[in-house]
């Protein structure tokens, strides 16, 4: 019998990430921040990111990143705290990482349980940065 080679693999589209975007910066501009946000594949990969003007220049990187990070374990990036809490060698080894984020502004993308993408948002607090991509989400039709 021949061996699988292979799996399916779903990835945000296109237009879902301009539509993710847009809703983040939004929701931004209705907080008087300026934000960078960006979108990757469920692979990590850069998909879209849009800067608004005035956004540090400094979070883009880490907008990122946070979006690289979210699709790498399929969690908030605001989780990072608990999960290390207690957890003396992965606290000192884990964060040594590169492009790993451990505070908020991170989401997974998630469509029917498959995860299919990570948004991450920098420039406010950890805080709006979440809300901020919450937005991006809710404007998909996700939570």
């Amino acid at each position: 019998m021949k061996p699988v080679l292979s799996v399916p693999q779903s990835l945000i589209t296109a237009e879902a990430c301009l539509i993710a975007c847009r809703a983040a910066v939004a929701h931004a501009d209705s907080l008087g921040i300026r934000i960078n946000v960006a979108i990757t594949d469920a692979s990590g990969s850069l998909a879209g990111f849009l800067r608004m003007p005035g956004a540090y220049l400094h979070s883009i990187d880490i907008a990122i990143d946070k979006a690289y990070t979210t699709a790498s374990f399929g969690f908030a990036t605001s989780q990072w705290p608990e999960i290390l809490a207690g957890a003396e060698a992965l606290r000192i080894g884990i964060v040594h990482r590169p492009r790993l984020v451990v505070f908020g502004g991170g989401l997974p993308i998630v469509e029917d349980g498959a995860l299919i993408g990570g948004v991450g948002v920098s420039g406010g607090s950890a805080e709006q940065d979440e809300a901020c991509a919450r937005a991006g989400l809710d404007a998909l039709g996700l939570t």
